[in-house]
């Protein structure tokens, strides 16, 4: 099958730095190339990625109508060049408009909220049967099915080789807060959370530099910095994030927001390290209560949950990342919506 992959704009794939779609486009490339299957990319101009053709795209401002139709232009350029037999798209759907009355199957994948008007107007466009979208979660897919369409969950996935699995960890591990330090992510609950319980607690993850979310760190993680056990490790890549995840009792990032997806906790999983967290977004579709972690609504219950870890088996973590968040089973998963793509199977929701 020739597959076209497209990423948006701004960050280059594989990503330098952050960049978690633009890893996911990175690894899917990879694994469907192994499958035999001749993969392009449309991404960021630099984009280092091992594709099999790459069309960069000639405008990076994502919020310019001028960029947009020029994305769209060059994107109805690489199908003409690379003639792909499905168009994979998580990018902006508006680079797509140029493609939809033409019959060729087009999936858009959404990792964040749905927006209501582009999508009903993309059903309109649309030859019937050639657009499908896919959604990060169920939670995503409910959403995105009240603006039309047929919608189909396709979990993220986590590469398993860059987790090792720890089977056991000391009596005394840390807590670990993995991800960014803003309000949405609980971090000030995690640190109470530690307090309570009388566990040290590593932050790990980018602090906010300004705004609302500066005054929050200030104000309700930074006194806490450096005292009762509290640690500050800021920003990691990918081997220090393995080892933080692996020498942790629990990863403990209560959301306040409802989380499209959340791939640290899938990579928690696989580690073989239980999660502590609040059950709002895609969560409850990750973590199993009392089984790979435990759902709590307040520091009371947080410190509850940490009481409560031996009854989860970390076997059970990695279990679960490997049948539900591993490269293989998601790209599967993909390769399977492909194929309906180009049969022009029935639309079924």
């Amino acid at each position: 099958m020739r597959i076209l992959l497209v990423a948006d704009p701004m960050i280059p794939v594989p990503p330098v730095g952050y960049g978690g779609i633009e890893r996911i486009v990175d690894s899917l490339v990879g694994a469907l190339r192994a499958k035999g299957h001749i993969v392009a990319l449309t991404a960021k101009a630099g984009s280092t990625c091992p594709a099999d053709a790459f069309f960069p795209w000639p405008g990076e401002r994502v919020g310019s109508s001028i960029d947009t139709l020029r994305n769209a232009a060059a994107l109805q350029r690489a199908v003409s060049k690379f003639r792909p037999d499905v168009v994979h798209s998580f990018a902006r759907l508006a680079y797509l408009f140029a493609l939809l009355p033409t019959r060729l199957p087009k999936i858009m994948s959404y990792q964040r909220s749905v927006t209501p008007r582009p999508i009903r107007l993309a059903g309109r466009l649309a030859q019937r049967g050639t657009l499908r979208f896919s959604g990060c979660s169920d939670y995503i897919c409910r959403q995105g099915r009240k603006a039309g369409g047929v919608w189909t969950p396709i979990h993220n996935f986590v590469d398993l080789t860059k987790f090792d699995f720890v089977p056991q960890v000391p009596a005394d591990a840390p807590l670990l807060f993995l991800s960014r330090v803003e309000s949405i992510k609980g971090p000030d609950m995690a640190i109470e959370i530690a307090r309570r319980s009388g566990r040290r607690l590593l932050i790990a993850g980018n602090a906010p530099t300004s705004g609302n979310e500066k005054d929050f760190f200030d104000q309700k993680v930074a006194p806490h910095l450096g005292r009762d056990g509290i640690e500050w490790i800021g920003e990691v890549g990918d081997v220090k994030k393995n080892e933080l995840l692996g020498q942790a009792a629990a990863l403990v990032v209560p959301i306040q927001w409802d989380e499209p997806f959340g791939i640290v906790f899938a990579e928690a999983l696989a580690a073989g390290t239980p999660v502590i967290t609040c059950a709002r977004g895609a969560l409850p579709e990750i973590i199993r209560p009392r089984v790979t972690g435990f759902f709590i609504h307040d520091v009371a219950t947080g410190a509850a949950a940490v009481h409560d870890l031996g009854q989860i088996k970390r076997a059970q973590c990695r279990a679960d990342a490997e049948s539900d968040f591993s490269l293989a089973v998601c790209t599967q998963h993909y390769l399977q919506l492909y194929a309906t793509s180009v049969r022009g199977d029935p639309a079924s929701t």
